[in-house]
């Protein structure tokens, strides 16, 4: 249940009869793009990598349609699960409107999928240079695969529940006990 404003004596007013109270519950929603804590908004902003590594503009609607335009100047290097935030431009205070809470950007970058192998120099030589590494003779080299871990989370969930159920033995199963003397 939503936070509830009460308005003393406001209700119906009969001679003769004390007035209610009017009793407003506000329900907050789910938004698809910004998230509330407290006073503060929480948005997930996306950006490219080259928008992360050379600066970017980006336009932000607010909840009250107002368009924000954020910047990153080229040089200021974004990192992803970089957060920023803007001052009053969060959810008002209740009693006091002129006063918001902040918007909090959070920020994700977005790598491309592949890059062609023929621009790989120029990328190698815009960006620092790779660690140099010195590989044991005796280690042996390995192949990464790619890796979904919700589906893994779903096949452990299915084989604990599996698991569970065996440990019960099934329909008439027995269990075995340790005979004591």
């Amino acid at each position: 249940m939503g936070k509830k404003i009460v308005f003393n004596g406001e209700g119906d007013q009969e001679p003769e009869l004390e007035p209610g109270d009017i009793i407003i519950v506000l329900d907050e929603k789910d938004h698809p793009i910004y998230k509330r804590s407290g006073g503060d908004l929480i948005l997930r902003q996306e950006i490219q990598l080259v928008e992360a590594l050379c600066g970017f503009q980006k336009i932000i609607r607010t909840l009250d349609d107002r368009d924000l335009v954020i910047t990153a100047i080229p040089g200021e290097v974004t990192k992803h699960g970089d957060v920023k935030c803007i001052l009053n431009e969060g959810m008002p205070q209740y009693k006091n409107p002129f006063e918001k809470g902040r918007l909090i950007v959070q920020f994700v970058v977005v790598f491309p999928n592949q890059i062609a192998p023929e621009i790989i120099p120029m990328l190698e030589n815009c960006l620092p240079p790779r660690p140099e590494i010195m590989i044991p003779d005796q280690a042996e080299e390995c192949t990464l695969l790619p890796f979904d871990i919700q589906q893994e989370n779903r096949r452990r969930e299915h084989k604990n529940a599996y698991d569970e159920d065996g440990d019960m033995g099934g329909p008439g199963a027995q269990r075995v006990q340790c005979a004591t003397n």
